[in-house]
């Protein structure tokens, strides 16, 4: 594995690069591109799982932080910005056709959770990535509007939002929030039993998956960019590549059992496939061997068939 660096408009997004066995630089290699959930890191289920294996498989893999996250550069921190995010991905091929070693016909995508939703959102308009797998996508447009009960509640974040980028632009101390409670304690005290919410403490917050790149920090002065933001916008017309869609049949808030549904409805791909793992949650297929092995009966082919 390699640690490498390329550029999104002024700032370097960091990445880590990993290299089949037997590596020969005079081949000509498939590309996949992994994508981190939302509030997550390259080190985490898109790069030591997935991209992991996928490298296993002879594929060149870049699994990248986000702008504005984790080790990559882009001014404020802890933003969660779509289409900065989208913009991620197109730049992340334009690294790997410098390559001399990657077939520039063979790039591929995949993205989990928030990562899913994204990477579908720069398929359509990245027609360099050639097939896309989503593992438990979800579109954090319609989380951001939705997780708030009701159109008013949503209303009501915006008018915050605008509230604390003034006090911003008056000089005030940006205000950093958080993605998930910390601790199953703090949960339980706001009333929260959520399988989703739970799960993502059990995942991010404990020796399972923490890391320091994935510190569940939220600024929220820039909100208000994902509420009107849609992850399939225009899914129907502009996505046309070969897609694979795995979602587990455990339900929980995040939604990303049923925006996998939305995303095979509304796909253009003439071949598309749905797999809904039975028994696994969102969390699950991050790491879980059960659930993932599953997933990976579909990618593999998948990806041995289209890229």
């Amino acid at each position: 594995m390699e640690h490498v660096r390329f550029k999104n408009r002024t700032w370097d997004i960091a990445a880590d690069l990993r290299l089949p066995k037997d590596f020969d630089t005079t081949k000509k290699y498939p590309a996949i591109i992994c994508a981190h959930p939302i509030s997550s890191c390259k080190e985490q289920t898109s790069g030591a799982i997935y991209a992991e294996r996928l490298t296993d498989q002879g594929y060149v893999t870049l699994a990248f932080d986000a702008s504005h996250q984790g080790e990559s550069g882009g001014e404020p921190r802890y933003l969660e910005d779509p289409p900065t995010r989208v913009e991620d991905f197109r730049c992340a091929v334009d690294y790997l056709v410098t390559l001399d070693y990657v077939d520039e016909d063979r790039i591929g995508a995949l993205g989990v959770c928030g990562g899913g939703g994204y990477a579908a959102n720069a398929t359509m308009t990245e027609h360099r990535i050639k097939a896309l797998v989503t593992v438990v996508a979800a579109n954090y447009g319609r989380l951001m509007r939705e997780g708030n009960l009701t159109p008013d509640a949503a209303l009501g974040m915006l008018e915050a939002v605008g509230k604390q980028r003034t006090a911003e632009a008056r000089g005030e101390e940006a205000v950093i929030t958080t993605y998930i409670p910390n601790t199953q304690e703090e949960r339980e005290a706001a009333s929260i039993t959520d399988v989703d919410i739970t799960q993502a403490i059990d995942y991010y917050k404990t020796p399972r998956g923490a890391n320091p790149n994935s510190p569940n920090k939220l600024r929220l002065s820039g909100l208000s960019a994902a509420v009107g933001w849609d992850a399939f916008h225009l899914a129907e017309l502009l996505l046309t590549q070969p897609l694979q869609i795995i979602v587990g049949d455990v339900p929980g808030a995040f939604g990303s059992y049923r925006d996998g549904f939305e995303l095979f409805d509304r796909a253009r791909s003439e071949k598309k496939d749905l797999l809904v793992v039975k028994g696994a949650s969102h969390y699950d297929l991050y790491d879980q061997p059960f659930a993932v092995d599953q997933a990976f009966e579909k990618i593999t082919p998948f990806f041995k068939d289209n890229l």
